[in-house]
């Protein structure tokens, strides 16, 4: 990765880590507050319960004379103490320091501690205590699982935003490559006929004369300029739509077999034309560049002496080469952008993309037909509104 990747990178998964973070901080202080507050309520109604009982056991032992029997307690955190109703301890053993003045339900040194009027003053006692230290306990427990689960959650996310960075990536740093390759090949490809040009201006400042072959070298390389211009026009964001209308696709065809004669002549092929008229509603500027791509990459993929073969039947126009055809592994990526599907012949893998994008906007099938080593036919069927004269 480079730079710009490494910092979006990094940026996405420290967004995501952070954000994760303090979801699952909020997420376990809610968890911990929420059994916090249930056990504190069971805890409560533990010692209520307790001194109810006892409370019961007074007031029955007073009613039917009996002695006072303090019913079986579950549980060693239990501490029970009675207070009588002047006040003083009558048994049982009482936190040190305290001193009830009525009912109450609180924390105190380390323990939680209810007091209960249960007892009605019956046998002379006010007061029931009964304290327990077990929440504590129970709490500290609840404490250490919660700080566990964050940490294996927030490990867990960690994991998945990394995972996620690296995916969210991917398609990134596939088209920093692609951009990158763009660039580079377009470098390239501008400087072929730039050279050319200066070379051909050179011989005609030495030679003191135009020949044939000069000029045709000339506007070849011109040409080649142009449609990198066109291309790059194409995919502007920026670009103004145009208006289709009802054009001619043969006039069209012709002209843009014209635009490359001077570069089949320098590659001495030669061109099979059988056109018919064939009206479509498309701004010329597009039908020039859908059928100047097809007919240029005829041209560029095949080799010198070959035919290029250009032929309009029954609504379709069909363009095929005699060239080295496209592998059947790479036939279903060569419309995407930047993809070219062999080295060879320069270019920088766009003009199949804007084919592709053409013939979307405007309905038109397009089928590809190709075999290794036999040559590569793609055919354009308009829509059924394409009407012939």
């Amino acid at each position: 990765m480079n730079e710009l990747e490494k910092r979006s990178f990094y940026s996405f998964l420290g967004l995501y880590i952070v954000s994760s973070f303090l979801f699952i901080l909020l997420a376990g202080f809610w968890y911990y507050t929420a059994q916090k507050h249930a056990f504190e309520n069971n805890e409560h109604y533990r010692l209520e319960h307790i001194a109810d009982r006892i409370g019961t056991a007074i007031i029955m032992a007073h009613m039917h004379g009996t002695p006072l029997q303090i019913p079986e307690l579950q549980g060693r955190d239990i501490r029970i103490a009675l207070i009588g109703t002047d006040g003083r301890l009558v048994s049982g053993e009482l936190p040190a320091g305290l001193l009830p003045d009525g009912p109450d339900y609180r924390e105190y040194t380390g323990r939680m501690v209810l007091v209960s009027d249960a007892p009605k003053e019956h046998l002379q006692i006010r007061y029931v205590i009964v304290s327990s230290d077990a929440l504590f306990g129970v709490l500290s427990e609840l404490r250490e699982v919660v700080l566990a689960m964050m940490a294996a959650i927030a490990l867990l996310a960690a994991t998945v935003a990394w995972t996620l960075s690296k995916l969210f990536m991917r398609p990134l740093h596939q088209r920093v490559v692609q951009t990158e390759r763009f660039v580079s090949d377009v470098t390239h490809e501008l400087n072929t006929p730039v050279t050319a040009l200066s070379m051909a201006a050179e011989q005609l400042l030495s030679a003191g004369r135009c020949s044939e072959k000069t000029l045709r070298n000339i506007t070849a390389s011109t040409r080649q300029l142009y449609d990198i211009y066109r291309s790059l026009t194409y995919l502007n964001f920026a670009r103004e739509p145009e208006t289709p209308h009802a054009i001619d696709l043969a006039g069209v065809a012709e002209k843009s077999s014209a635009y490359y004669r001077p570069l089949m002549e320098s590659k001495q092929q030669t061109l099979s034309l059988q056109t018919h008229p064939l009206y479509f509603a498309i701004p010329e500027a597009e039908a020039q560049l859908l059928l100047g791509n097809l007919i240029g990459n005829a041209v560029k993929y095949s080799p010198p002496g070959a035919t290029v073969h250009l032929e309009m039947n029954a609504g379709c126009l069909i363009v095929r080469d005699e060239g080295m055809g496209i592998a059947p592994e790479q036939q279903h990526r060569i419309f995407e952008q930047f993809t070219r599907a062999t080295e060879i012949g320069g270019g920088f893998g766009v003009g199949l993309s804007i084919v592709k994008r053409i013939c979307d906007a405007y309905g038109i099938t397009l089928t590809l037909d190709s075999a290794e080593g036999k040559g590569t036919q793609f055919r354009l069927c308009f829509p059924q509104e394409a009407s012939g004269v």
